[in-house]
């Protein structure tokens, strides 16, 4: 099996928070980080999705980032209700 990994940066307008973080993250650009394989015996390429990780602020530590476990529900979530926020 391959593995692919996909890169994409995500943007918060407002404090959020992911299942599976124990705190409210601030407003701002995320990098996403998803990690694919292969899905083989098929005439066709195709992928299934193995990890996605989030790289926030680390806890703690001014100026350091962490990048943690997410599901990839529970990002899209967090964009959802990001989204339905009124403008400021």
């Amino acid at each position: 099996m391959t593995i692919r990994s996909r890169r994409e940066t995500v943007t918060f307008r407002h404090p959020f928070s992911v299942r599976g973080i124990d705190r409210v993250l601030p407003a701002g650009a995320y990098e996403v980080v998803t990690d694919e394989e292969t899905i083989d015996g098929l005439t066709f390429a195709a992928y299934r999705r193995i990890a996605t990780m989030i790289t926030v602020p680390a806890e703690g530590a001014a100026g350091t980032m962490e990048r943690l476990s997410i599901g990839s529900v529970d990002l899209a979530n967090a964009q959802a209700a990001d989204a339905s926020i009124g403008n400021d």
